[in-house]
């Protein structure tokens, strides 16, 4: 099988973990047990790292359609062959009987994949190759009633499969022909190897109580504004995209997948980032999900725990881990070539500035929801506080630059933002609160961004003080509250970016970017709406939403020439991108 294009897969998740799913049928990405876990299916980083494929067998050439069920994230595609068509409906399963946000507390880690025939008669093949640790195990199948057993590693394997299979060389292999009417139910669980065995679900009435399960979860998200539907439709992908047993939510559910084909931007984003996390926990407000804000928020208080002079970490595991240090899969050769894979995220050891502004940003738009404040949520905001006051130290910006720091304006406008909740907060803050303090400095944050950040040459605010070089990272000011999309020089940055930085209706960060990012497009979407240019916000919006691929899902980045979608996927940044512009669209005013 050729390799699959980045936009080619759809999202399967649990809420614990997820697999990717090429339209031709194959799980090309799964991680059991949590997001972050070693893969079972590799086949996304490497030809050898493990897939399972079933669909129609080679030479068929099927027409394919799919789609999510029912607002779910159950998917099902349709192949139509010369000689019939037929349906393959998969999803990894919810508990039995759980329903709205319980989806992933406790999950059975089974992938169920049913097949139906719909017309005629279609030759199917099912081909399971696990590769256990990132493809470094070739495990040993055992096919034995009905079932096809491995332990590899660290994990059991259970495949239940209705026809025969052929076990050789660590995969196993079969035909079988599906007839108008006639279903087929796989399940593959999975478990620790020296824990209890695979849970045991039947696929096909397990599918329908997943489906119902999504859909009870769906109707918690209450929105009101602009484009509903597809608000609707990313919040779904942005539960998706939560760890459940700890509210996390993680950037995306892959590592390394390129910013550039061939290139060596390649970074593993399957870790929740504070520097997400007032974009992320507008997006969640905004589409009226009490409960997924306070427990978002109540991670973030606890994996942050006691502050210091010490920046707070940028990301953590979705458990709350720290040390997330990075180190190449070298086995690896790396989605289209592009080298290296990468596991952890050396980015978790740099000083960001804007993190104490996503927290306390996010606690003043949550502080009718705080209830009685902790002393340690109170330490936590104060500390977070005073760690802003530092902002005349230079940083590694929220583009994660690997090299010297830089005094990056959208780090510096957080700080600010940082500064204005806990002065609006302090009554709540104890006696520790120095609002006097604080304020000042906010001040002089503002008075120093407005004046240094400027370029008269440019004749627009650039990405750092002192630089020449545009970066659309500026496009945070307006919706951090700094300075109005109407001021004429903040008016002026915004057409420049739109001009200069901005190619076929996708905004790349920088001059040299070699692609679009979604959210920074979705960014000067709010710029636009913020100035007043409702119309050409909503074309730019509309356009862009139509990137997406057929499931709605959007990677990191789009390439403006080809339209192929690059680096991490589904990045939790788009769609909170898309969900903050549609909302934007409604009520310019908004935080």
């Amino acid at each position: 099988m050729s390799e699959a294009a980045i936009a080619d897969y759809g999202l399967l998740s649990d809420c614990a973990s997820a697999a990717l799913v090429s339209r031709h049928g194959s799980v090309d990405w799964w991680c059991p047990g949590r997001f972050d876990a070693p893969s079972v299916f590799g086949r996304l980083l490497d030809p050898d790292a493990g897939h399972w494929t079933l669909c129609p067998v080679p030479g068929s050439d099927p027409r394919t359609e799919r789609a999510y069920v029912d607002g779910s994230l159950v998917l099902r595609t349709v192949h139509r062959t010369g000689t019939g068509s037929v349906a393959v409906t998969e999803a990894l399963l919810a508990e039995p009987g759980v329903h709205a946000h319980d989806i992933g507390r406790d999950s059975p880690m089974v992938l169920a994949r049913v097949v139906e025939g719909l017309t005629g008669t279609v030759r199917m093949c099912c081909e399971y190759v696990p590769r256990p640790e990132y493809g470094l195990i070739v495990p040993y199948l055992h096919c034995r009633d009905g079932q096809v057993l491995t332990t590899a590693g660290p994990l059991t394997l259970a495949l239940r499969a209705p026809v025969p299979l052929d076990c050789a060389r660590g995969r196993a292999v079969g035909e079988f022909d599906v007839a108008a009417g006639q279903v087929f139910g796989f399940d593959l669980a999975t478990a620790t190897a020296y824990g209890p065995p695979p849970r045991r679900l039947d696929p096909v009435p397990a599918l329908r109580d997943t489906v119902e399960s999504w859909r009870a979860a769906g109707d918690l998200h209450r929105y009101d504004g602009r484009y509903r539907d597809l608000v609707q439709q990313h919040a779904l992908i942005m539960q998706g995209l939560t760890y459940r047993p700890s509210g996390a939510v993680v950037a995306a559910v892959t590592t390394s997948l390129p910013e550039r084909l061939g290139g060596t931007d390649n970074y593993d984003y399957r870790y929740a980032w504070l520097r997400d996390f007032f974009l992320t926990m507008r997006a969640l407000w905004v589409t009226a999900c009490p409960e997924e804000t306070g427990r978002l928020f109540d991670w973030a208080a606890r994996s942050a725990g006691r502050t210091g002079d010490e920046p707070v970490p940028v990301m953590y595991g979705v458990t709350g881990e720290r040390n997330l240090a990075e180190y190449s899969l070298d086995h690896l050769r790396g989605y289209a070539g592009s080298r290296p894979v990468r596991v952890g995220n050396g980015a978790w050891r740099q000083r960001q500035h804007d993190v104490p502004g996503e927290v306390l940003l996010c606690a003043y738009l949550l502080r009718d929801r705080l209830g009685d404040v902790t002393e340690e949520l109170r330490a936590l905001l104060v500390g977070l506080a005073e760690q802003a006051t530092h902002w005349r130290e230079p940083d590694a910006g929220m583009w994660e630059e690997r090299g010297p720091g830089r005094h990056y304006l959208a780090s510096k406008a957080m700080c600010w933002g940082a500064l204005d909740s806990a002065v609006k907060l302090a009554p709540i803050l104890g006696p520790r609160a120095d609002p006097q303090r604080w304020a000042a400095v906010r001040d002089e944050i503002r008075r120093t961004v407005l004046r240094d950040g400027w370029n008269e040459r440019v004749g627009a605010y650039t990405g750092a003080i002192g630089s020449a070089e545009l970066d659309a990272s500026v496009l945070l000011l307006p919706g951090s509250g700094m300075v109005a999309a109407t001021d004429p020089q903040m008016r002026a940055t915004i057409e420049a970016i739109a001009t200069d930085l901005t190619t076929e209706g996708l905004v790349r960060r920088w001059p040299d970017d070699p692609a679009g990012f979604v959210i920074c497009t979705f960014w000067l979407v709010e710029c636009l709406a913020m100035a007043g240019e409702t119309e050409r916000a909503a074309a730019l919006f509309e356009r862009t939403a139509a990137r997406a691929n057929d499931l709605g899902l959007f990677a990191e980045q789009i390439d403006p020439r080809t339209g192929a979608h690059l680096g991490n996927t589904p990045l939790a940044l788009s769609h909170v991108g898309l969900i903050g512009a549609a909302w934007r669209l409604t009520k310019p005013t908004f935080i």
